[in-house]
């Protein structure tokens, strides 16, 4: 048995493990896998409305692939902005990717209407098989070192937000065995020839159509048009307001947009939790920071920072 095949029984393995009513489909290659592999009865996209956005073109062509019934949502940027809080309030956070949570939570919304109890996400898989770009920059050895420190450490919104929907997240590339397996797979496989998650793409590229196993990277927030978000919430704050804002909290903001999105965490969350004795403090925001990312601002650790001298 080579690589590939072990890789496409570990996933079947997992996805039996993990079995869920419904699937939350991008059309990229990670949920097109564990649609081809689960043929579950529906599947849930969303996107913002009249962004043009990829995912409900991709994933329609999967879902009439796979003879899936396939429900579609596009919400509006009046109802992203209403929802904000809420969505703020669940994950105690004010960190830039809310965007993508927003979709997220739009996502399991849908399928909770649906009467979905259970629902199927690919989380995992970017950080396992080294999905994102800024990867590419690590020798082999740096990435197979960080790859095992996201492991440790990573942290998915769809818990939290299936939870207070009252929904089942089910995430196969997540499961524990898989999780294991994965990390013994060579740095070398994982980005070849400038393309991430290459043995995943490489291991599916007879059983998925081309365009959708070979599709490039997009996050959430791309795929959903939701990124239109940002320069529409960034016009929301003037340059005096992010000016002095730094001033009057202590809080090294990012951008206009960081700073609204910390106006509604303060008005529905409160004050932000110091970092305790013994604990590394955020240098964005003060609160307990763990090994690479700030939960509550955001904020990540350089990439140098594991990459050996």
């Amino acid at each position: 048995m080579d690589i590939y095949e072990e890789l496409r029984n570990r996933i079947n393995e997992a996805t039996k493990k993990n079995k869920a009513d419904a699937i939350l489909l991008s059309g990229g290659v990670d949920t097109s896998i564990l649609a081809f592999v689960a043929r579950p009865k529906i599947a849930f996209t969303v996107g913002l409305k009249d962004s043009q956005a990829s995912d409900l073109v991709y994933a329609e062509k999967v879902a009439n692939l796979l003879g899936i019934e396939h429900r579609k949502l596009e919400f509006s940027v009046e109802e992203a902005l209403n929802t904000l809080p809420h969505v703020i309030r669940i994950l105690r956070t004010f960190d830039l990717a809310l965007p993508n949570d927003l979709s997220i939570y739009f996502g399991l919304q849908l399928a909770r209407k649906n009467n979905a109890f259970s629902i199927t996400t690919g989380d995992g898989s970017d950080e396992l098989f080294a999905g994102y770009s800024y990867m590419a920059g690590l020798s082999p050895r740096d990435l197979g070192r960080y790859i095992r420190e996201i492991s440790k450490s990573w942290h998915f919104s769809a818990g939290e937000l299936s939870r207070a929907l009252g929904i089942e997240v089910k995430q196969p590339f997540m499961d524990k065995d898989f999780v294991s397996f994965a990390l013994d797979v060579s740095p070398e496989l994982k980005i070849k020839e400038g393309i991430g998650k290459y043995i995943l793409r490489k291991s599916f590229e007879d059983l998925i159509p081309s365009e959708m196993v070979w599709r490039k990277k997009e996050p959430i927030e791309y795929g959903s048009g939701s990124t239109r978000l940002h320069n529409i919430i960034r016009d929301m704050v003037s340059d005096e307001e992010f000016q002095s804002a730094t001033k009057e909290t202590g809080i090294k903001f990012i951008n206009k947009e960081h700073l609204f999105y910390y106006r509604i965490y303060k008005r529905v969350v409160g004050k932000i939790p110091e970092a305790k004795r013994g604990e590394n403090a955020c240098p964005c925001c003060g609160a307990s920071i763990g090994r690479m990312h700030c939960q509550v601002c955001g904020f990540s650790r350089p990439l140098a920072s594991f990459q050996r001298k």
